[in-house]
């Protein structure tokens, strides 16, 4: 049995804990004669209790519910801290973690492809093989050049045909060789990338004009070229030079080779003297004393000074981009 201190009103539901009249907080009826309970959170009556028409509860009530005591009391105790924080840092963690381990795949990936590209395999048999990632030698100009000569014969008379069958690798992890229909078909393995085959010592530029037919195999893209190498030590790519062409583009282009860098002499030009699509074209190389003459079948595009090729340098020939280059009647005249 419970009851209501302010109007008495009893209650036999011990599941209910205020007044339905006034809502003051219940109290359990004692069996034993003890004292009345005092309530420690009922309000003070200052102001008499006064009935107004129409309203459920007395006007004190009104103005400090006395059920909303224990909410008040509640409401000031300390929230409990929020652990969203806690979560957020974690993410953000594992974010960076996996980020961060992304970005350092990247660069070992990117430091893989380096040292590939900067290794050399050195071959048997006649010339040496090597493989490298195109560095500075991507400039261009609109420059058309000008033929200064129509003649394709050389005033040497001794001539060395090599033979490029035995430039065959059986195996290179930077390109591919095989020889078909007397043509030496050649490719790097990998786009951006070039291929390089280097004559044996005694196949030397210096002081000769060297000359070689081309082909495109399949008229593919290549932004690196394929051509003739000369004045190349006979480990390729440590010093010497490469004249290449670009027959899908009709121009031509002058590198010279230090350790792990190509660098441009002549940017990329253009030139009428180069037949496009899948066409023969003849490169050859005339060294003289004071100077060396490029000429792209029997015309001569342009000349260069002697300042970076190796001494006693050797041939040799390029093919960049994996594209299909097929060569033949590769000859030194001396």
């Amino acid at each position: 049995m419970k009851i209501c201190p302010r109007c008495q009103k009893t209650y036999g539901d011990e599941n209910l804990n205020f007044c339905l009249d006034d809502g003051t907080v219940l109290a359990q009826v004692s069996t034993s004669p003890l004292p009345e309970t005092v309530l420690l959170n009922r309000p003070r009556i200052t102001v008499p209790t006064q009935q107004v028409p129409g309203q459920q509860f007395p006007n004190q009530q009104m103005q400090q519910p006395a059920w909303n005591t224990g909410q008040q009391q509640q409401s000031m105790q300390p929230k409990k801290s929020s652990k969203t924080w806690i979560w957020v840092l974690l993410i953000l963690g594992v974010l960076a973690l996996v980020c961060g381990g992304g970005f350092v795949g990247f660069l070992a990936y990117v430091g893989s492809q380096a040292n590939i590209a900067n290794s050399t395999n050195v071959a048997t048999n006649r010339g040496t093989t090597t493989s490298s990632t195109n560095s500075k030698s991507t400039n261009s100009t609109t420059a058309t050049s000008t033929p200064t000569s129509s003649s394709t014969s050389s005033d040497r008379k001794d001539v060395e045909k090599v033979d490029l069958e035995e430039w065959v690798r059986e195996f290179s992890a930077f390109g591919t060789t095989e020889y078909t229909n007397n043509e030496l078909l050649m490719a790097s393995k990998q786009k951006r990338f070039y291929y390089v085959l280097a004559g044996t010592k005694d196949q030397t530029t210096e002081d000769a004009d060297t000359v070689v037919t081309l082909r495109n195999v399949d008229n593919a893209d290549s932004s690196l070229g394929y051509g003739l190498v000369f004045h190349s030590n006979p480990q390729p790519l440590e010093q010497g030079y490469a004249f290449l062409i670009d027959t899908k583009k009709k121009k031509y282009h002058v590198v010279h080779h230090v350790p792990k860098d190509e660098i441009s002499v002549v940017n990329w030009t253009k030139s009428d003297a180069i037949r496009d699509g899948a066409q023969e074209n003849t490169l050859e190389i005339r060294d003289h004393p004071d100077k060396i003459d490029l000429y792209i079948n029997g015309q001569m595009v342009t000349s260069i000074k002697n300042t970076y090729g190796y001494t006693g340098g050797v041939v040799g020939l390029y093919s960049g981009d994996a594209v299909k280059i097929a060569f033949k009647n590769l000859e030194i005249h001396k």
